[in-house]
């Protein structure tokens, strides 16, 4: 009776043949690309989104940020005609005069739910589209700078050509935005690998860029003589796809890649060094990050007579250290630090090696991370903890958060082993060096918290049904407890039974959302967090524990692997009555014993002319891989006595629970059935049942 994207869910790979190559009747909209995927402040345009499955029944559109909107244009409709299927859409975005620059997020709300995540870039110059064959310098596209380049690099073997005239000594940087924008794009398994050249009148390179910010190039170069000159764009292994649009913003403005120190304290004054391109000659600027910020941040920075681009700071609570003059690469000469706090430093040439010294007691605790790489640092952090002798006493390289690794490094829970003075070590992997290789190390005493994660980025509700999220619990520093899930946003009507994370071992809960009949077709963006309590002593109050949980959309990987992706919201989307029209269940308590098994019998009612497969479950998985499991400890399906795949003409499966020997008592967890329809091999269409709770009793 709920329709919920997800993308996974093969019980098994006999079960996948029977389902994995049908095609869903009906499908929310996946977006592929946006053309042009800029638009320029202060105004109106008209783009084109190119989308998997129908943008016919778009509502409306949803724009991270504040000070730009978006509108769809539906091609005109005789009376009486229903409109044809599209998976192209024009639309309107207005960006006001004051908006900021950069990327946004954006979502449809169509009739068949809300659709994956789209990005749009807000650019200050204005947009130059290219032409029609601009692939030789002879037919290149005409721009007058500054300006953003917009294309696609749409086949294989396409080149673009863009021309422009600069006077001499000038400097223009151009900035490339392509590969990076393709991350988000769920179902975009190959994505470009941009390549720039900058070519003169006679056709020679003066300059070139592969991969510099991540997979995308960017070029930074002063004309010594005045004329006409090009720029040129293709895939680096001469590939093409028609979803590959790229924008290149092209103008003379300075162009800051990082700050020093990266690290500031939140709420404080900091004198920032600018890093970058075309810088002007005062390079220090003084900012004061807003108190109630913290993490990782993209702020434009004040200059003379102007402002940055978006430029990435991190903003800490810790106190701040700032990396001393001389470097503190010898041993001889380090730097005493002392903890918890915020190490600002720079790797500022090759080979160099940063050191610090700190005094700890046998059996002290600190968790070190590094951020540099995630907040556009050019560093490939490598951490280690060294005693009084050298020797290694704990290191990382890469880590984890959630389902994502990241270059930079984090040592957690470090325990002293000794009383004594201690070294904290850091370098880049590669042993590179230079001015944008800046770092902050945050140092804290480790204490039990945990991590929250949405798993996917929106619920789809039929009017009159029932939809689930689920949510990931991961655990730090000794946390062992259970999680309460919260939601808030929900529009008038539409009601949430949010669940919890069993403590122990289980990681996962349930958020299960009703639409009443009648609530109108839209879609609303919601906020979701965890609470939790340490319990103290007798006399002590325990200590509360808050977690607002990341969101994730899922990612269609080669191979039909499932890969996950942040987003900022997750989306609550109701939608006209699609291929399952109501799922109902005999009884939604089930009461188990250890060794006792429990059967609930599931009824769907299809829409007309449906046909595909239908699998059910109650485990949220991919090919055998869990993603979400909300049963209590011990409590499986039973697979060989129930009856999981309905066929053309089944209306009624069942679900049978089995509670191991061993099962751990649990009381009233919230679980759901789920009927899944393949959209592809990783894409599926969930609806789900109204809650269910189950017990299991203690075995005497």
């Amino acid at each position: 009776m709920t329709r919920y994207l997800i993308m996974f869910l093969c019980l098994s790979c006999s079960l996948f043949t029977l389902i994995g190559n049908s095609d869903a009747q009906i499908s929310y909209p996946m977006i592929m690309s946006l053309a042009p995927n800029s638009a320029q402040i202060g105004q109106t345009a008209e783009l084109t989104i190119q989308s998997r499955y129908d943008l016919s029944g778009t509502r409306r559109i949803w724009v991270s940020g504040d000070g730009v909107t978006a509108e769809p244009i539906h091609p005109d409709v005789k009376e009486g005609e229903k409109p044809k299927s599209a998976t192209s859409l024009k639309i309107k975005v207005t960006v006001a005069p004051e908006a900021e620059p950069g990327v946004r997020e954006f979502r449809l709300s169509t009739a068949s739910g809300a659709s994956t995540i789209g990005q749009l870039v807000v650019v200050r110059d204005a947009v130059v589209l290219e032409t029609k064959d601009n692939n030789t310098a002879q037919t290149a596209t005409a721009a007058t700078l500054p300006s953003t380049l917009c294309g696609c690099i749409e086949k294989n073997e396409d080149l673009d050509f863009f021309k422009f005239s600069v006077e001499a000594n000038q400097t223009v940087c151009f900035h490339v935005r392509s590969q990076r924008l393709q991350d988000k794009i769920h179902d975009l398994q190959q994505h470009i690998d941009p390549i720039l050249f900058l070519r003169n009148s006679a056709g020679s390179t003066i300059a070139s860029s592969d991969n510099h910010f991540y997979g995308d190039p960017f070029i930074c170069h002063t004309f010594k003589q005045a004329g006409e000159y090009f720029i040129e764009i293709r895939d680096v292994r001469y590939t093409g796809n028609k979803y590959w649009e790229y924008s290149i913003e092209a103008n003379s403005r300075p162009f800051v890649s990082n700050v020093y120190p990266l690290g500031v304290a939140a709420g404080q004054k900091t004198s920032l060094e600018l890093i970058g391109f075309n810088l002007p000659d005062q390079r220090q600027v003084d900012w004061t990050a807003p108190a109630e910020i913290k993490g990782g941040q993209l702020v434009q920075l004040p200059l003379a007579d102007d402002v940055t681009n978006a430029v990435p700071v991190v903003v800490t609570e810790l106190p701040t250290i700032l990396e001393s003059v001389p470097a503190n690469d010898e041993a001889d000469s380090l730097q005493t630090v002392t903890l918890p706090a915020a190490i600002n430093g720079r790797i500022a040439k090759e080979t160099e090696i940063d050191l610090y010294r700190f005094t700890a007691k046998k059996g002290e605790k600190f968790t070190f991370e590094v951020k540099a790489r995630r907040h556009g640092s050019a560093l490939d952090p490598i951490i280690r903890i060294l005693d009084k002798d050298g020797k290694s006493r704990g290191e990382n390289d890469d880590f984890s958060l959630y389902k994502r690794t990241f270059a930079d490094s984090r040592l957690e829970n470090w325990t002293a082993p000794a009383d004594g003075d201690y070294q904290i070590e850091i370098r880049d992997l590669h042993l590179r060096g230079g001015d944008n290789f800046v770092y902050v190390i945050e140092v804290t005493k480790p204490e039990p918290y945990f991590e929250l994660y949405l798993d996917t980025d929106k619920t789809q509700i039929t009017p009159g049904g029932w939809g689930v999220m689920f949510a990931n619990v991961v655990r730090k520093n000794g946390f062992t407890g259970g999680v309460q899930l919260h939601v808030e946003g929900l529009p008038e009507g539409v009601t949430a039974s949010a669940g919890r994370v069993l403590p122990g071992k289980p990681t996962a809960g349930c958020i299960v959302f009703h639409a009443p009949k009648g609530t109108p077709v839209d879609m609303w963006n919601i906020k979701v967090w965890g609470t939790s309590e340490i319990p103290m002593g007798e006399e002590e109050q325990p200590i509360e524990l808050v977690s607002t949980a990341t969101t994730y959309q899922e990612i269609y990987q080669p191979g039909g692997g499932r890969g996950h992706w942040p987003v900022l919201t997750h989306t609550i989307a109701t939608t006209e009555p699609v291929d399952i029209l109501s799922m109902s269940l005999d009884t939604n308590e089930v009461v188990l014993k250890p060794g006792e098994s429990k059967k609930i019998e599931v009824t769907v009612e299809k829409a007309e002319g449906f046909t595909k497969n239908i699998s059910l479950d109650v485990l949220f998985q991919h090919l055998n891989r869990p993603f979400a499991d909300t049963l209590p400890p011990g409590v499986a399906l039973d697979k060989k006595n129930s009856k999981i795949v309905l066929t053309a003409k089944d209306l009624k499966g069942h679900i049978t629970l089995k509670a191991a020997d061993n099962a751990e008592v649990a009381e009233k967890q919230q679980a759901v059935i789920m009927a899944n329809i393949a959209l592809n091999f990783v894409m599926k269409w969930t609806y789900s049942s109204e809650p269910i709770s189950i017990t299991v009793l203690p075995k005497d």
